[in-house]
């Protein structure tokens, strides 16, 4: 890719349109963001909160160099339900702030060793069905909010009724979408479910008249809990691999070498301590948004500051506490109806991983290295008992990591 300084430039635009501008790539992200903490029990005005200020984290590390915004990880979306069933909110919480250390962590070696080592720790065999256990080891509570097994109050039919329309639009927005709407296919699959839960007199709005309209958020603080901590610290791995692949994905539209210039390991030290940051407030652990990658594409905004405005929006607008309080009260089934999708996307990520590597998967080594990932992480398997358990993404991703160590490579022929 040869730098072109004429299609990157970033001109001095006008504070009405940077401000116009900005407020858009909030809207494009928002309901990806606002989805991560309704599905964990998490407060989604602190997800809106902390996704402003990780991502003024990020800028304030990378000098303001890469136009792009920081929201809630769907990566973690299955890990942290697991964790807040097991170990609680607070503890769930230590653990993501273990897994930004992590990412701190490789963004020092990153500097120091380059990336060679961290793909021959984690080359595609390994990462692909990591991220297929993310998005498939919960796929079952998927099926059961959409069916209504979470609601004391909402009838089977009426459950199926509101997951499949919400199913329904989101994929007809994006798949046949076009611009802007394209972008927002989950904003619109919620606003779809939510307005038909109204008109079937299954919206609750009394939390809504009681709250203020002007509240602080419920930060919440992180504990240390060293069996959550030993759960989530793995999970980083996926979102730090994809990461790369953000950078070059917004460098190829800016036409820039984020890689080099502000270098990859001052983009993983943005994103690793933006996730600490979210950590302590008691938000989901944060990433690069592929949303907004795409309104940039779309809109030719290059210029990284439009994402300091819509940082700030962020912050603001997680004072509004009535904002929360309609957020809470969109229906199970409807979020249910998004999950079945988002959690199967993100298993096709872990495949078009591998394949795009071209690794042989019968070839004894790989078929034994994948085929251990996928039972271990979705079948349930557990090593240990009370606070040093490892199971789930954890197990999947350390027995993929010491199998790809171990295993000679020479199997492969």
């Amino acid at each position: 890719m040869t730098e072109d300084t004429s299609a990157a430039a970033m001109p001095s635009d006008s504070p009405l349109r940077t401000l116009l501008v900005g407020a858009q790539m909030l809207f494009v992200a928002f309901g990806a963001l606002v989805l991560v903490p309704l599905l964990t029990g998490l407060d989604p005005n602190v997800a809106l909160f902390t996704a402003g200020a990780g991502t003024l984290v990020f800028h304030a590390v990378t000098g303001v160099s890469v136009p792009v915004f920081l929201a809630s990880s769907f990566a973690f979306i299955a890990p942290i339900q697991s964790s807040v069933k097991s170990f609680g909110i607070p503890a769930t919480l230590g653990g993501i702030l273990a897994a930004g250390l992590v990412y701190v962590l490789i963004s020092q070696l990153v500097r120091l060793k380059g990336t060679a080592w961290l793909h021959r720790l984690l080359p595609p065999v390994v990462v692909g069905p990591v991220i297929m256990v993310i998005g498939l080891a919960l796929a079952p509570v998927a099926v059961d909010m959409a069916t209504g097994g979470t609601s004391e109050n909402i009838t089977y039919g009426q459950a199926i009724t509101l997951s499949m329309a919400s199913l329904l639009v989101t994929l007809v927005l994006a798949v046949f979408g076009r611009g802007l709407i394209r972008l927002v296919p989950i904003m619109g699959g919620i606003v779809t479910g939510y307005v038909l839960a109204m008109v079937m007199g299954l919206v609750d709005f009394s939390a809504v008249h009681q709250a203020e309209w002007l509240a602080l958020p419920t930060f919440t603080a992180p504990s240390f809990h060293w069996a959550a901590i030993l759960f989530m610290i793995p999970v980083a791995i996926a979102p730090a691999v994809e990461h790369i692949g953000d950078m070059v994905a917004i460098g190829s539209v800016t036409r820039r070498h984020y890689l080099e210039k502000p270098g990859l390991h001052r983009t993983l030290l943005g994103d690793g301590l933006a996730t600490c940051s979210a950590a302590l407030f008691g938000g989901p652990p944060n990433t690069t948004y592929s949303e907004v990658t795409g309104a940039v594409t779309l809109t030719r905004a290059f210029n990284p500051r439009i994402m300091l405005v819509t940082a700030i929006i962020a912050i603001l607008l997680s004072f509004l506490g009535k904002l929360g309080a309609v957020l809470q009260t969109i229906p199970a089934p409807v979020m249910g109806g998004i999950m079945t999708l988002l959690f199967g996307s993100i298993a096709v990520v872990g495949m078009n991983t591998l394949v795009r590597a071209g690794s042989t998967l019968t070839a004894s080594r790989n078929l034994v290295v994948v085929s251990l990932i996928l039972v271990f992480g979705i079948g349930g398997m557990q090593f240990g008992e009370g606070q040093f358990t490892l199971q789930g993404v954890s197990l999947a991703a350390l027995i993929g990591i010491v199998l790809n160590a171990v295993l000679p490579h020479e199997a492969e022929d």
